[in-house]
């Protein structure tokens, strides 16, 4: 927000509308009808959908590439540690490929690349909120 000078998202919906940014669903974690290998594996894609994506933001803020670097290995630990407890609760888990499969978003001027970026960082904060919540779920189960 203080970089871009982009703050409201409101202000920003039609570019939106426009762009093409992936968002991690996340509703199997707060259904009534819960269930934990579901969530886990929700949130397992969507960590590897915002890692992907990230590299979007690397681009955007080169000044900040040791923390963009930092935080998409600390998503890849809370994965693999994810993938573990699934295991050892006896859950299906999910390996994905090493390689990235999905197309990064392209941006047709600088300010839909900075609008994206934006969008991107937006929805990983709530995708995270959201994660952090289930996760906190779980260890009350």
């Amino acid at each position: 927000c203080d970089t871009l000078q982009l703050c409201k998202e409101d202000e920003l919906l039609l570019v939106r509308q426009d762009l093409d940014i992936a968002q991690a669903p996340l509703e199997q974690c707060h259904k009534r009808t819960f269930q934990a290998e579901t969530c886990f594996s929700q949130i397992r894609a969507g960590l590897r959908i915002y890692h992907s994506s990230l590299v979007t933001i690397q681009a955007l803020l080169p000044g900040h590439t040791g923390l963009v670097e930092t935080l998409q290995l600390d998503m890849a630990n809370l994965s693999s540690n994810i993938q573990q407890q699934m295991e050892d609760l006896g859950l299906a888990t999910v390996t994905y490929p090493t390689e990235n499969q999905d197309p990064l978003p392209t941006f047709s001027s600088n300010f839909h690349h900075q609008v994206g970026g934006f969008f991107i960082l937006a929805n990983f904060q709530r995708f995270l909120e959201t994660a952090y919540r289930a996760l906190r779920h779980l260890t009350n189960l």
